[in-house]
């Protein structure tokens, strides 16, 4: 299955979860879409929570269903740890996320485009590939001719606060990821254990 590009505004209403950030989708209308959005109290099954767990972690950071299944097993190698907090750290090292963290987009969409069009360096070498695992250190910043982009100067502008675990300079223009993210400096709203529990019974 290829990554989802369709409006993410839909798919935020159908799991309840913000997708954008900005939590507009849900102060609008907060009920599923379609014209049974509002009526539909149907409980879910075991196998429906933990599929729509999985479904709003991966939508969350828009990966394709192959990437996201891969980078799980990639996960489940890793000794050190909880398989489902190393799943969430990885998730959070990949360059379009460290971009979106560094304030440089305003959501991991707009941050993956940035990557994909080779605006952003990783240790002064430009770096296309959104997938790309950030090591704890290594500069992130925008190449000399996109640090005049309007979209990362809105961007920017719109920044209220930063994750602890990434540092950013304004003047520079160019952050890092000071350290692998704790599982509770994460999105709250996800419960990985249900995403372990799904994968395990596949």
């Amino acid at each position: 299955m290829s990554r989802y590009t369709g409006p993410s505004w839909k798919v935020s209403r159908r799991l309840g979860i913000s997708l954008s950030g900005t939590g507009k989708e849900l102060a609008r209308r907060p009920y599923a879409p379609g014209q049974h959005g509002q009526n539909n109290r149907r409980k879910l099954s075991e196998y429906g929570l933990q599929l729509r767990e999985k479904q709003k972690l991966r939508m969350t950071y828009g990966l394709s269903e192959r990437q996201f299944a891969n980078l799980f097993v990639k996960a489940g190698k890793i000794r050190e740890g909880k398989h489902g907090d190393n799943f969430m750290i990885l998730l959070e090292r990949r360059l379009d996320n460290v971009v979106y963290r560094l304030g440089l987009a305003t959501t991991r969409r707009q941050a993956r485009q940035l990557v994909n069009h080779g605006h952003i360096t990783v240790d002064g070498k430009r770096v296309d590939i959104p997938s790309y695992e950030v090591k704890p250190g290594q500069v992130i910043s925008l190449r000399e001719r996109s640090k005049n982009l309007q979209v990362v100067k809105d961007a920017l502008e719109a920044v209220v606060g930063r994750a602890p675990f990434v540092s950013f300079d304004e003047n520079k223009m160019e952050g890092s990821l000071v350290r692998l993210p704790e599982r509770e400096e994460l999105d709250a709203n996800i419960d990985e254990a249900l995403v372990v529990e799904y994968y395990n019974k596949l």
